[in-house]
Parts: structure tokens; sequence; C-alpha cells
């Protein structure tokens, strides 16, 4: 699958060593012709998947061969990669992920200078590029170099201690139950907990790739981590990190999975009550408690934008918003990166229990609570893509009376709740998203916009 995310396919299938490095050919060659002037500088990391290591160095000498230098920084998050673009004054990067997908799939996802994915018609042209094969020519002579730099995952939690009261945090001793999936995240996020001076109960904790679980950090994905925490007297929070730890869910001290929806919300949480009002930015399918939550604090403004990190960041420089995020556990926090990054939400959720100094599940239990449903229609089933226009715009008129945003895909907002209906960038699938008081309402909601729009 190629899309603003990147490439993505079955190892030794539709991905392989050989179409990595066209790729990532592809993403170097426009590069260089956006600045022919400037000596490029990749940052090339992964996320621990086993079929990682072939990739990475198919992708660093398909580099190496247009005359990049590379900066091999090997198993790392996300969210490290884009900080040591910015730390290595680098032109980009790429990561070598699937994110949450299954083990079978791996995939490459470009970053930008400022470490954070292209705009889409960057991402088009390097699309564009690699199916047409027009990548930069280079000399023996003229070859480029790969070096490995292992400071990465230290350089990056430090960053996010500087923005911690790390005091506060280890005057209330807590046990963390942290399900890193064996990836990418466990070195930093046991790094970061005993620097807080958190015991740590580590599930999956080793660096291996292989992964214990069906990696997408869902309720029924993490029964181990809840049991766990559940059964540990003294975990006061379970956390769960996706292969390449940009996002995270969370587990409250009884073993009830709370979910990646709040994750943002507690990080917004502990933001507004740390530095006081300011803009926020959320996607149009992340849950309304974020609107809930900002008039607590008045003079706070939540901004919608189209799904999609990149269309994130993108409204938090418009609206100089320094914190932002997703509903799928990404937090965003301007003055650590343009990434969503697992280790900023655990610091967050970690501050807030320290300045409350009450359990996880006392505080939820004060925020707002919505029923949400996410439903999944593969296309193949339904007619491929084309469909998908034409099911928007019925979408549109049939609910023309209601507020509708179609920035990305068709959301519609009524009084009982709202409903998003949208095709996926990285699943051949159309998503449809529903939230409301109870599920029984959210479930008539998608029931609604699934028959306006042609789909059921």
């Amino acid at each position: 699958m190629l899309s603003v995310s990147g490439a993505r396919g079955l190892v030794d299938s539709t991905m392989t060593p050989d179409v990595a490095g066209a790729f990532a050919a592809a993403f170097g060659s426009e590069l260089l012709e956006m600045a022919p002037q400037k000596p490029l500088r990749l940052v090339i990391g992964r996320d621990g998947r086993a079929s990682g290591a072939k990739i990475s160095e198919a992708v660093c000498d398909a580099l190496a061969g247009i005359g990049a230098e590379v900066v091999n920084v090997d198993v790392a998050t996300t969210p490290t990669v884009g900080i040591m673009i910015r730390k290595t004054g680098s032109n980009g990067g790429i990561v070598i992920t699937a994110s949450h997908n299954p083990i079978e799939w791996n995939g490459i996802k470009c970053l930008d200078h400022d470490g954070l994915a292209p705009p889409p018609e960057l991402a088009n042209r390097i699309i564009e590029r690699f199916k047409n094969g027009a990548v930069v020519t280079s000399t023996a002579e003229a070859r480029g170099s790969v070096s490995k730099d292992d400071s990465s995952t230290r350089h990056h939690i430090d960053l996010v201690l500087a923005e911690l009261d790390v005091e506060m945090i280890r005057s209330n001793p807590t046990t963390v139950v942290l399900d890193s999936i064996n990836s990418s995240g466990s070195v930093g996020g046991k790094m970061l907990l005993d620097d807080l001076g958190c015991g740590l109960i580590h599930l999956n904790g080793e660096q291996t790739g292989d992964f214990a679980h069906t990696p997408e950090p869902t309720r029924d994905n993490l029964r181990d981590l809840a049991r766990l925490v559940g059964d540990s007297p003294e975990a006061l929070c379970g956390f769960a990190q996706d292969p390449d730890a940009d996002r995270l869910a969370v587990v409250d001290e009884r073993g009830e999975y709370i979910g990646e929806e709040f994750t943002l919300v507690l990080a917004v949480l502990r933001h507004l009550q740390k530095n006081g009002p300011c803009d926020l930015v959320a996607n149009l399918s992340t849950s309304r408690m974020i609107d809930d939550l900002a008039t607590r604090f008045p003079g706070t403004r939540v901004h919608r934008s189209a799904v999609g990190e990149a269309n994130v960041v993108a409204k938090m420089r418009e609206t100089e918003a320094p914190l932002g995020g997703e509903g799928n556990g990404g937090v965003i926090l301007r003055s650590i990166g343009w990434i969503r990054d697992s280790f900023v939400a655990m610091g967050l959720v970690l501050e807030l229990l320290a300045a409350e100094k009450r359990s996880l599940s006392s505080i939820i239990e004060e925020l707002p609570r919505y029923a949400m449903i996410k439903e999944k229609l593969d296309l193949s089933a339904i007619g491929g893509r084309p469909v998908i226009e034409p099911a928007l715009n019925k979408l549109k008129v049939a609910f023309a009376d209601e507020r509708v945003n179609d920035i990305d895909g068709v959301r519609v907002d009524f009084e009982e709740g709202w409903v998003h209906v949208r095709a996926s960038n990285t699943e051949p699938i159309m998503r449809v998203i529903a939230e409301a008081e109870t599920e029984e309402e959210a479930r008539s909601l998608i029931q609604r916009a699934s028959t306006a729009a042609g789909l059921s």
C-alpha cells in the first residue's frame, strides 16, 4: 500500500529489500532535487521486527548509493528518529515500521527535516518517483556513507524528562506495568520509568521484535497486561506501547482497560493544569471528551484536523497549539517533537497521578464518558475505492441540515453524538466511527450513516 503514510506490504511478498531500497531511493532523490546544493543526510531507524534488519540494510545501501550520508540509529521508536533528524541537522529520515500491523507486515515511513510525515503533495511526488523508477544516479566516487549512532534513546528520554516535574513524580512512588510488545519502546520505556523513580513490571520488555500478541493496543489484545495490573497490588497503572512506540494505551490500577481515547484526554488535563488555557488540536475521529475538558479551562480552544499525524501537526502550527494528538493513543508535545510519542504520554500521565495524589480510576470517573464504536468495511467487498466518493456525497446530502465537516471523509455532528465516515490511509478499508452517550445510540448513528451512504 502506498499512501501519505509511506509504503507498507507483506514481508518477502510485496515488501522486499529491493522494494524498500527503491522506495528509499525515490524519497532521497526527491529531497536532493528539492535542495540540490545541500548535502543529503538522513536518519534511519526501525521498530524491531525481525524483518526490519534486512530491510534497513537495503534502505541504507540504496541511500548511500545516491550519495546520501546515512545515520543509522538501528532499533528506535518513530518519535526518536524524528528527534534525531533535528539533532543531526538531517534533511529527513526513514522509519522501517508497519506500526500496529501484524508481524507479517513491514513498511517505510518517511519523515521530513522537522521529523514529521511529509505533506500530501510531497508524499505523492515520492510515490510517483517510486512507480517510475526516477532516482538519482551516482558514481562510485560519489557514493555516500553509513554510520551508527547509539545515543538516540538517551537523548530522547532526556528531552522528555526536561518537560516533567521529575521530583514531584519521584516523591509519589509508583509501580507501573509496561507492555512494550518486545519492540522499539522497550529500552526507552524502562529508561524513562527508572529515571522517574518508578517501580517497573516489564511485560514483553525484551527488544526481540517477536510480538507477544497482536500489536494493535486494543482491549482484546491487552488482556495479559490488564490481568497483571489487577493481580499486582503495588501497580498504580499499566501502559501499552505499539511496535514503533508512538501510541500508548492505559490500564487503571484495578486492571480496567481505559483505552487509547483517554490517553490524549489525560495528557491534556495535566497540560492544562500545569500551563493554563491554550489552543489544542485533535483529529475528526477523536472523542469529544477533549472538548468537554476544555470547558473547564476557559480560554482553551480545540481545533479539529483531518485524520493523520501530519494533518494534526499542520493545524498545531497554524494555531500555535503546544499540544495535540489523536484518539489512537497519540500525544504530540510541540516542545519535544512533531510526532506522537508514547514516552511523552507516559510522563504526563505519571505527572497527573503525582499531582492529584489519588488513583487513576478516580480521576477517570470525573472525566466525561461516551460510548465509541469503530467499524471497518472491507472496500473489496463493497466495490473498491470507486465507491468512496459517491458514498460520501450521499452522506452529505442526507444530513445537510446537520453540522457536516468534509475535510476528511465526512463527519456529521448530531445533538446526541457524531459519526465519521472515511477511507483509511493505511488499509484497504472504509472506517465508520460513532460516539454518543450510550452504545445503543452510537450503533444507531453508525447504522443511519451506513444506510445513508449506501454502505449497508
